[in-house]
């Protein structure tokens, strides 16, 4: 699975996809940012900013980063500060 936009789902769908497995990561679209689906930040943002990948290796290859609050260590390895 590569990139879905919040804004193409109905809620159903979206739980039904959680529930299932096939997404576990949400990103910011405009910041290129992803991270996990509990993150307060990524809570607080615009549905039309808002995407969902099934792994951090989906969100990567779409040229995301991870995400400084709720993924810590995986940011610090991504800026080189590890």
């Amino acid at each position: 699975m590569h990139m879905i936009a919040h804004s193409s789902l109905r809620n159903n769908d979206l739980h039904t996809l959680i529930r299932a497995g096939k997404i576990r990561f949400g990103g910011n679209r405009r910041l290129k940012i992803y991270g996990t689906l509990q993150c307060s930040s990524g809570k607080k943002m615009k549905r039309e900013n808002r995407v969902f990948f099934n792994s951090e290796k989906a969100a990567i290859a779409n040229g995301y980063r991870p995400c400084g609050h709720c993924m810590r260590a995986a940011y610090k390895k991504w800026k080189g500060t590890v």
